[in-house]
């Protein structure tokens, strides 16, 4: 995998998240949901617990994605993709599984798991970045 396909797969893994939520929310509202239901910032009781799990994965996402995008769109600029291939592919699969892990649960095990692939993709943004300069 190239790190621009990594970049892709995690942008498509952002998109799919939200994709999630909005079906969700869509379908609620056709069931009868008001469309105001869901301001920002609010979190309701009548939602499922795996709802919120969700939104927090993809909020997750999109905290690191702009990290991950200047990475490798500036290895690219600077004709050093393939020092970097490798490593942004782990930063996708760290992603996905930290994702994986917040839809899983909230238990100790499922947040010790996420804290450490977060850990690990901030290791591979750092390593990327020393390759880079």
């Amino acid at each position: 995998m190239t790190a621009l396909q990594a970049l892709l797969g995690f942008t498509a893994w952002t998109l799919a998240l939200i994709g999630l939520v909005f079906g969700y929310r869509g379908l609620a509202y056709l069931k009868g949901t008001p469309i105001t239901h869901w301001p920002r910032g609010v979190r309701h009781a009548d939602d499922p617990a795996l709802l919120h799990r969700i939104e927090d994965a993809h909020a997750n996402c999109l905290e690191n994605l702009p990290l991950f995008a200047v990475l490798v769109l500036v290895a690219a600029a600077m004709a050093k993709l393939p020092d970097v291939n490798a490593l942004a592919a782990c930063v996708l699969y760290c992603r996905i599984g930290q994702s994986l892990a917040h839809l899983w649960g909230i238990g100790s095990m499922q947040v010790h798991l996420r804290a450490a692939l977060w850990a690990g993709q901030l290791v591979l943004f750092v390593m990327i970045f020393a390759k880079l300069i």
